[in-house]
């Protein structure tokens, strides 16, 4: 009897002791967070990109892709922008979007907790990385939502499998030339400098941290010899909802417009008093323009017309 009771209270003791652990380590582990986020802004309450309770992964070509996968109805599918990206930057839009969409968060190939593999990158690579993540969800056309580098991935996918998209809401990407971004250009040591509450809880992330310059060196490399626009472009025939902040320096609005005038179906929208991250800088505004688009019937949504350039007008001083 005495052997029993004993037993029972190291079980119970162990079990407080765990809960305890638990308790302390949540207690240790900082909220999490997108890169530069102002103290005063709070963020999402959902943790996107580091959920594991909703989490899934993918295995594409030599890498697993770990998606999230939140709310019911037509599936929306998000790519988060490049480098320092991470899906918890669109947690705004994410949050609206899955009260009445299936909403599929996916960590792009070498950011949080999606693999980097070892074969070199490429932009197909890319494409096929979020075509494995689609097809694992659904066999229908879905819409997709990308910011930066996962807006130039959406293009991408939309090109290459056009039976899969049925409309993109691109943030911040424009017609791109090679030289534009510059190989070399994204150091550990130095976003360390800069946020390094946001690098270390990106490494806690990652499946490799310890390959995180390395990665970085590659993802640069290739950016500074991309050339994005009219062979990409051009072969797009979803409907396409280009989005841009006005002092955006990554995609200026120029490129924007280079774009607009190369995908047939297109239509364009610029965020006053915004930079790259639009949907940041001033979300209503960013949300008004998603919003009929995302929700229309997809018969009902016709291009722009395309305007031609005058070539009477002169700007005069």
């Amino acid at each position: 009897m005495k052997t029993k009771l004993a037993i029972a209270f190291l079980n119970v003791f162990w079990l407080f002791g765990s809960v305890l652990s638990a308790i302390g380590q949540a207690a240790e582990t900082p909220p999490i967070r997108y890169f530069m986020q102002p103290e005063s802004v709070k963020g999402s309450d959902t943790p996107y990109g580091n959920n594991p309770a909703v989490g899934h992964y993918v295995q594409a070509d030599d890498a697993k892709i770990y998606y999230e996968v939140y709310g019911k109805g037509q599936p929306i599918f998000v790519f988060h922008g490049g480098g320092v990206g991470t899906p918890y930057e669109m947690g705004s839009i994410i949050d609206r979007l899955r009260t009445d969409h299936q909403v599929v968060v996916v960590s792009t190939r070498g950011h949080g907790r999606s693999e980097i593999g070892h074969k070199p990158l490429t932009y197909e690579q890319k494409a096929d990385d979020m075509i494995a993540v689609m097809r694992k969800v659904t066999d229908a056309p879905a819409s997709i939502i990308g910011f930066s580098d996962g807006a130039y991935t959406a293009y991408k996918v939309a090109a290459m499998y056009p039976e899969a998209v049925e409309r993109v809401a691109a943030i911040g990407a424009g017609t791109l030339h090679p030289g534009f971004f510059t190989a070399g250009t994204l150091n550990v040591a130095d976003m360390e400098k800069i946020d390094k509450a946001f690098i270390e809880q990106q490494k806690r992330i990652m499946p490799e941290p310890e390959r995180l310059q390395e990665f970085w060196t590659d993802y640069m490399n290739f950016w500074s010899q991309m050339n994005v626009g009219a062979e990409v472009f051009g072969a797009i025939r979803c409907p396409v909802l280009l989005i841009a902040g006005d002092e955006d320096d990554h995609a200026p609005i120029a490129t924007m417009m280079e774009a607009h005038q190369m995908i047939p179906d297109s239509r364009l929208c610029i965020v006053p008093k915004s930079w790259h991250t639009a949907f940041l800088d001033n979300f209503e505004v960013t949300w008004a323009a998603m919003t009929p688009f995302l929700h229309a019937d997809i018969k009902d949504l016709q291009p722009s017309r395309k305007v031609e350039y005058n070539a009477h007008y002169h700007y005069r001083e």
